[in-house]
């Protein structure tokens, strides 16, 4: 779904759009006056609606809260073993920060949980296979490599804990359920109750579409969770913040 064009449009723009929508469906539909038995339906529809969105959007804001601290770690990881290569030879010392340098560009433009897995394994095969005089410092930097692999695992298993497909169709059956109980309830259709009705509907379909937005990691807070390693780069591992 990350790649779907849509999901990179922003959320301000889907709000004003919605919100016309729904005002001229609430012009045009006509309204129906549900019997007690109905209406307790729609009751109880849209408690479980909120009750199971509520955890849902929860999770992926903590799992975003967590890629986050896991790409600042992987960033001073790697920020602190690009100082160690002052101690190296010139030509080695370029040789590796080429290396990172590849690496963190392959992270950034996959940004998935493979990306950069065959740039890394050519930073582990150049420190396994080093033989000179260096070969002390170098060891040092191999054991932060490696233990930098726990950043990577973390990461991975993060950018995996989507929701589930199965999530999607009870929460999309649960909304249109609700949706279409409020376009079609009876109400003067006066402006003020027309714009209460319209902004509603907006509110429901905004919670969804933050959802997925946080699902694909295409929200504006979880595409801030790069700039770290972006910093690194531009400032030649200079900078992280």
């Amino acid at each position: 779904m990350k790649n779907f064009l849509l999901v990179h449009v922003r959320l301000s723009t889907y709000f004003w759009f919605f919100f016309a929508l729904f005002a001229l469906l609430s012009l045009v539909i006509p309204g129906y006056t549900f019997n007690a038995g109905t209406l307790t339906l729609f009751s109880v529809n849209s408690f479980l609606y909120g009750f199971y969105i509520s955890p849902i959007l929860g999770a992926q804001k903590a799992r975003i809260e967590d890629l986050h601290r896991i790409v600042r770690s992987e960033a001073n990881a790697l920020f602190s073993l690009v100082l160690k290569f002052k101690k190296l030879p010139k030509n080695e010392r370029t040789d590796l920060q080429t290396l990172v340098t590849a690496y963190i560009k392959a992270k950034l433009r996959g940004q998935k949980p493979h990306s950069g897995e065959t740039e890394y394994e050519a930073i582990i095969t150049y420190l396994v296979d080093y033989k000179g005089k260096s070969q002390v410092d170098i060891d040092k930097i191999l054991d932060g490599f490696v233990a930098n692999q726990q950043n990577r695992t973390n990461f991975s298993m993060q950018i995996a804990a989507k929701v589930y497909s199965n999530e999607w169709h009870i929460m999309f059956i649960l909304f249109s359920i609700t949706l279409g109980f409020v376009l079609c309830l009876n109400i003067d259709h006066t402006p003020v109750m027309i714009l209460v009705r319209a902004l509603l509907c907006t509110g429901l379909t905004m919670l969804v579409l933050i959802l997925i937005k946080l699902s694909t990691l295409t929200h504006k807070k979880a595409l801030q969770m790069w700039d770290p390693l972006h910093k690194l780069v531009d400032t030649n591992y200079y900078r992280i913040d």
